[in-house]
């Protein structure tokens, strides 16, 4: 198991501004001077990275919301993870469950998942159930979201894939939400954990497993404390400085 705990940042289509993006990303930058124990990645829309790369500082890796499955070419309106590689990002989410609401396959997430690992960047894999039944139907169906998504995945390049449980009845824009529980995240993560140690054996050590859906300031310490988990994918709030960096800070606090 990796050291660090993980904090995600997900700016989805936000903020409306470039003014506003660098006023939010410099206020986190300093609010996190002094955290040593706790990695911390922040995916803006990629029109903000030129502005939020030379916003200099150590603390913040730069990740995105999203990479092309294929080579630079005639793609029109997509960003290759060879580009994002070479302009310094290090991450990538994929497999968010609204890029699969927009009609993402398994078989899409799993072409983008090689090509990032190819091209350098480390893989933020999105998985959860849309709904929890009574037969626990739920755990075959993200079974089957980690087994097509990471098919011919080689073990070489595991330690730089995290899995981030997200449960969509528990997001926000989802209709008739549920808040979920650190229980719910435990149960999940070790059974995320058996999937995985079957097709990777001792690799799987190496994975790290995160908590995202609809985390705040109010249960992110319930989740790192009890969810086993190893960090958190953080979204909406993480469009509040001082929220977010509070989450940061329970974080760097249980690290020690």
């Amino acid at each position: 198991m990796q050291s660090k705990k993980l904090i995600i940042g997900n700016w989805k289509m936000n903020p409306l501004t470039a003014k506003e993006a660098e006023k939010l990303f410099s206020v986190v930058v300093k609010e996190v001077s002094v955290i040593k124990k706790t990695e911390i990645v922040i995916c803006p829309p990629y029109i903000y990275l030129e502005k939020l790369k030379k916003i200099r500082t150590s603390k913040i890796k730069l990740g995105v919301q999203d990479a092309f499955g294929g080579d630079v070419g005639a793609f029109t309106g997509e960003v290759s993870a060879d580009m994002l590689d070479n302009f310094g990002v290090r991450y990538t989410i994929l497999g968010h469950s609204e890029r699969r609401s927009m009609g993402e396959s398994n078989a899409d997430i799993n072409k983008k998942i090689k090509s990032a690992l190819t091209s350098g960047l480390s893989v933020i894999l999105c998985v959860g159930e849309n709904t929890r039944d009574q037969d626990h139907g739920y755990f075959n169906f993200v079974k089957t979201q980690l087994e097509e998504c990471l098919v011919g995945v080689s073990k070489n390049l595991v330690s730089k894939i995290i899995i981030a449980y997200e449960p969509v009845w528990a997001i926000s824009t989802t209709v008739d939400r549920k808040d979920a529980t650190a229980a719910d995240s435990l149960e999940m993560s070790i059974f995320i954990k058996k999937v995985l140690s079957d097709k990777f054996g001792g690799e799987v050590s190496k994975i790290r497993i995160i908590y995202g859906g609809s985390v705040n300031t109010k249960d992110a310490e319930d989740f790192l404390k009890n969810g086993g988990v190893d960090g958190l994918l953080v979204g909406r709030v993480s469009l509040d400085a001082k929220k977010f960096t509070e989450i940061i800070k329970i974080c760097e606090t249980l690290n020690k």
